[in-house]
């Protein structure tokens, strides 16, 4: 078999992912990026087909190869959900790296364990976050709906860049406002205020995907 596909679940029980690899271990596929555990007990994490029975590592590493040039920052004022939806949003469009600045702890719940595939990196403040922007020169882009912030649909993105969200409610800091080089905003058509702020990201990502991807 192919290994890049995965066989069919041995039993109608599964819910999702894939039993062990049919015909024991004589029949197992080579390579080092197989994990002979998952091998022998099956794959029931939630990774694509492309990935199934590879080792965590491997799974990183090939990411690794092909990531995307933008970075996601994300302010954590409050233990809040949204920030594990982002990262696992941003694992599944490649994003380079989660920036969590201010409180390290967050609720991974929402990550559904993407995190271990994600590169996420911590600041303990926006000062120290914008700093680390500057030596790797990066552009900052604050995602925020306030005066004076553009259109994304209308604005160039760089293919190299790093957005910079704000928590449910407060939004961005103004150290944060004040740093960026473009506020964008995401036009709407509706009568809220504001969209969830895990689904914001996942649009700026998939807006960047667009312009560079495709």
């Amino acid at each position: 078999m192919p290994q890049d596909e995965s066989p069919t679940p041995p039993s109608d029980e599964l819910t999702h992912g894939v039993g062990p690899w049919p015909g024991g271990e004589e029949a197992w596929p080579e390579g080092d990026h197989f994990d002979p555990e998952l091998l022998r007990e099956g794959d029931r994490r939630n990774v694509v087909d492309r990935y199934r029975y590879w080792t965590m590592e491997a799974v990183v590493a090939d990411i690794d190869a092909h990531r995307h040039g933008f970075h996601v920052a994300v302010e954590n004022w409050q233990h809040d959900m949204n920030i594990g939806s982002i990262v696992r949003s941003a694992n599944a469009f490649a994003a380079d790296t989660v920036h969590i600045i201010g409180r390290r702890r967050w609720n991974k719940r929402g990550a559904m364990v993407t995190d271990r595939y994600q590169h996420v990196l911590h600041h303990p403040d926006v000062e120290t976050f914008l700093a680390w922007a500057r030596e790797q020169r990066l552009p900052v882009l604050a995602v925020d709906n306030v005066e004076g912030s553009v259109p994304i649909e209308t604005f160039d993105l760089p293919e190299r860049c790093v957005f910079v969200f704000g928590q449910e409610g407060p939004g961005l800091s103004p150290e944060a406002l004040a740093a960026a080089e473009a506020v964008l905003e995401i036009s709407q058509f509706g009568s809220t205020r504001s969209i969830n702020a895990a689904a914001a990201a996942a649009v700026v990502m998939h807006s960047w995907v667009v312009r560079h991807r495709f």
